[in-house]
């Protein structure tokens, strides 16, 4: 494996990188893929209805979205080692403040604002890091990172639902704040390019990359195929995060016990896993464009989340449907963000259009799971909350083939464009 002269080193440090996200992907997303062991404790503690504390996890969401831009703008101002450290501190304390009980209002100003501001201040960099240290083997270094969401999240739901059941749920908040505060920890890891990255054959320093442009590329905007990666980032986004969240009450409902509910959401977490790596593979080997992997994943799995409470009306059969769940949500998301580079066209944009994609997504993430809970509410069924992430899913799979098209037709423009100039030259 040769390392890209004047590109990313493609070996070598980066692999303590992909060790490193490995650990902040499940401090970050693994943690707020289990708050729904929270949601019944806080709906029953405060008396409220599921739309109101539906809240508190969409306000999680969507500051994690939100705080995209502001986290790529840092990480090109100071770098990104000191943007994952503040976001360490930020989560750690989010979590301690909301361990207070002090009010539903501060559970939103704690485990929401600050929480989704604290994992994204983490997340967003180190997706970053990985990228700039990869090129060839880009998404198979994703994959192994995005993984630590899946790890950490197949452990996690089991070791929270033991915590609340010992501890009670505000000093279960607590212990998990302090193991959050491990992100600093990763983020002293992230060692910037071109500061003494070695070179996996020589043991020599590797030539720095060419510097980028230290500057945020709002003018992608202007991109139709953004702008429609965008729509794709909405509706997913709206569909993501209903199951994980109303799968706990539905699987409730059905009579379960909370460990069968907690060992649901761990296979759930491993099919992730097994996901994760097995497109994280099959992207690499270039059979196929990394947009029309992400139309079929995306697309498949909402036709599972729409299935799902149809045919999951006991124990084994919620697991089997879970499984396909977590392992199609799996493929989506080891390749939604490495896709981002082909869209914006080169490595150069991507902390923007990342940015920007994180940014706009929020939407997607702060109303879905509260329209999920009115129609709960409203209809007194699960069942309706699936529906909705289902048909969000599939519409999101029509945009990313919208986006395939023009992605391929701008290419083939280029090459025709090339190839008229290659012809004029005498």
């Amino acid at each position: 494996m040769k390392p890209r002269e004047g590109g990313p080193p493609d070996g070598g440090y980066g692999w303590v990188v992909v060790a490193s996200s490995f650990i902040i992907m499940g401090l970050t997303a693994g943690v707020m893929k289990n708050l729904g062991l929270f949601f019944l404790e806080i709906q029953r503690h405060f008396g409220v209805l599921n739309s109101t504390a539906s809240w508190v996890t969409s306000t999680t969401i969507a500051m994690f979205h939100l705080a995209a831009p502001v986290a790529s703008s840092l990480s090109l101002l100071f770098s990104h080692r000191a943007v994952i450290v503040a976001g360490g501190i930020l989560s750690t304390a989010a979590m301690v403040l909301a361990s207070l009980d002090l009010g539903l209002p501060w559970m939103y100003c704690s485990l929401g604002v600050l929480q989704g501001t604290g994992m994204s201040l983490a997340w967003v960099p180190c997706n970053s890091m990985v990228s700039h240290y990869f090129q060839h083997w880009r998404p198979v270094a994703y994959a192994l990172a995005s993984c630590g969401e899946c790890v950490f999240a197949a452990f996690f739901s089991l070791f929270f639902q033991w915590l609340i059941d010992a501890y009670t749920w505000q000093s279960a908040l607590l212990l998990i704040g302090g193991l959050q505060l491990n992100l600093c920890v990763c983020g002293a890891l992230m060692r910037p390019l071109g500061s003494g990255a070695l070179n996996p054959e020589t043991g020599g320093e590797c030539a720095p990359p060419k510097a980028p442009r230290r500057i945020f590329h709002w003018s992608l905007l202007r991109r139709p195929e953004l702008l429609l990666y965008i729509l794709f980032a909405v509706t997913a986004a709206a569909g993501f995060f209903i199951p994980p969240l109303f799968l706990v009450p539905h699987a409730a409902r059905l009579g379960m016990d909370p460990y069968r509910v907690a060992s649901v959401l761990s296979v759930l977490a491993t099919a992730d896993l097994a996901g994760r790596l097995f497109c994280g593979w099959l992207a690499h080997r270039r059979h196929w464009r990394n947009l029309q992997l992400l139309t079929l994943a995306v697309t498949a799995l909402g036709v599972v989340v729409v299935l799902l409470p149809l045919g999951a009306r006991g124990y084994w059969a919620t697991l089997a449907f879970s499984s396909l769940y977590g392992f199609l949500f799996g493929c989506v998301v080891a390749l939604h963000v490495t896709a981002i580079v082909d869209v914006v066209g080169g490595l150069e944009r991507f902390d923007s259009g990342l940015g920007l994609f994180m940014m706009f997504r929020t939407a997607g993430g702060f109303l879905g799971p509260p329209a999920a809970g009115w129609l709960v509410d409203e209809t007194n069924d699960f069942s309706a909350a699936f529906f909705l992430s289902g048909f969000c899913l599939l519409c999101s799979g029509v945009f990313v083939l919208a986006v395939d098209v023009l992605v391929q037709k701008k290419l083939g423009g280029r090459a025709n464009a090339a190839t008229q100039d290659g012809a004029a030259v005498p």
